[in-house]
């Protein structure tokens, strides 16, 4: 007698993630989705604000010098004079920023984790409004590690992504952070709610209501559980702190900066001494040579409305000179403490061709190097006259080295580290 082929069980495991039954982990579900949703929620709008922050500080309406994104026009509403008090704005902001973004990557991860049945969910759409609901989801989901990924890829220095990594960053963060703030909104009655139930009981798979809800991205047959939610949560919190605790360090000098193993350590090594503190671009990797900086050869270049004057570095020495406690910060995330710098007040450079001190204009600033971005850059008039910022000769009681800028550079309170320009060649007050 011939045997009847056994039919598969309707208890067998799916083999297409399509099915809500694919996916058997017992952590999924709304209190575990909503708690990580609560700290996103907080952690990406602080990064929204600081990376928005970083962007003004590079005044990119002094067009088209510092402009990196020309068409931004409605996304640059925003923009302002960037302030130069506290002197130590741009570190804190930015070293936030970094620091945050890389801290949560954990907390990401383990979200879109959480919702990844949401992705392969079917029909993908049941209704127009549903519809909308999914395409700003894939805006979120492709938005968020578009900002991510391009963000650790420059902090890291490897820019391997196509185009300037600035109208990226700016444009992906505008288009992320709509979708983000359109998720929060439909999504917070709900995390509430979610956030208030037993947190260790399990959670059975709901059927999408009326409206067309998403269901419940809990396992309807879920696996047994190894770990609970909590202890999830353990884990996922554990790798955030390992990530600020490699990372933060690069906001200081000595001993923490080498605990931020996961900074940028580009350039060379700063060594001991007065010129012991962190350098990203060296005076080789930017086509420096030591002919064109010597005594001999180098000239500082100032142009304005009373003609063009130009000075040897002893010269500028013979001019009064004036000094400032200032750090460095860079996009990287990176800062150094306060450095002693002294030279030449820009407004006093500015007087010389012809400008009421009182009154310089904006500068644009031209440096011998001859690779890299910003080898030509603009400061806005309330940078200039600040009688902080100087065209810095020394710093720490000796003579500028050549990875620092030898034989000037600029230093500015509360500015970008690529609008400190090094390796100067010529200062043009007045119209960019």
């Amino acid at each position: 007698m011939s045997r009847l082929p056994t039919l598969p069980s309707l208890s067998a495991s799916p083999r297409l993630p399509t099915s809500p039954r694919f996916w058997r982990s017992p952590l999924r579900g709304p209190w575990f989705t909503s708690v990580l949703g609560v700290v996103l929620l907080g952690g990406i709008t602080v990064l929204f604000v600081t990376g928005l922050l970083s962007y003004a500080a590079y005044n990119p309406d002094l067009s088209p010098v510092n402009d990196k994104t020309p068409d931004k026009g409605l996304l640059g509403f925003y923009l302002f004079a960037w302030p130069t008090d506290p002197p130590w704005l741009y570190r804190l902001s930015q070293g936030v920023h970094v620091t945050l973004g890389i801290t949560l990557i954990p907390v990401l991860l383990a979200k879109l984790w959480s919702v990844i049945p949401r992705l392969f969910a079917l029909p993908p759409a049941r209704s127009l409004t549903h519809a909308l609901e999914r395409l700003s989801l894939l805006l979120l989901v492709g938005g968020a590690l578009f900002e991510f990924v391009t963000g650790v890829l420059n902090v890291q220095l490897d820019y391997v992504f196509p185009g300037s990594f600035y109208p990226l960053h700016f444009y992906g963060a505008w288009v992320f952070f709509a979708a983000f703030a359109a998720h929060a909104v439909l999504r917070a009655p709900a995390a509430v709610r979610n956030l208030r139930r037993l947190r260790d009981e399990p959670e059975p798979a709901r059927e999408e209501d009326a409206r067309g809800a998403e269901a419940s991205p809990a396992a309807p047959r879920p696996a047994e559980p190894t770990v609970t939610r909590r202890g999830a949560l353990w884990l996922v919190g554990g790798g955030s702190l390992l990530l600020f605790l490699t990372t933060a360090g690069q906001g200081f000098d000595g001993f923490a900066r080498r605990t931020a193993l996961l900074a940028p350590h580009g350039g060379a090594e700063p060594g001991s001494g007065p010129g012991g503190f962190q350098i990203n671009k060296t005076a080789a990797s930017r086509g420096i040579v030591a002919a064109e900086t010597s005594a001999v050869a180098w000239r500082l270049t100032v142009t304005g409305p009373a003609g063009t004057v130009r000075l040897s570095r002893a010269e500028l020495l013979d001019l009064p000179l004036h000094s400032a406690a200032l750090p460095i910060a860079c996009v990287e995330g990176w800062s150094t403490s306060d450095q002693w710098w002294r030279g030449v007040r820009l407004a006093d450079l500015a007087a010389l061709v012809g400008h009421d001190e009182e009154a310089a204009p904006d500068v644009l600033v031209e440096s011998l190097q001859r690779s890299g971005a910003f080898r030509r850059a603009a400061l806005r008039a309330n940078q200039v006259r600040d009688p902080r910022s100087l065209l810095a000769l020394d710093v720490n009681g000796e003579p500028l080295t050549a990875d620092h800028g030898f034989p000037a550079r600029i230093i500015v309170p509360a500015a970008p580290g690529v609008l400190n320009t090094k390796w100067v060649a010529r200062l043009t007050f007045g119209e960019l």
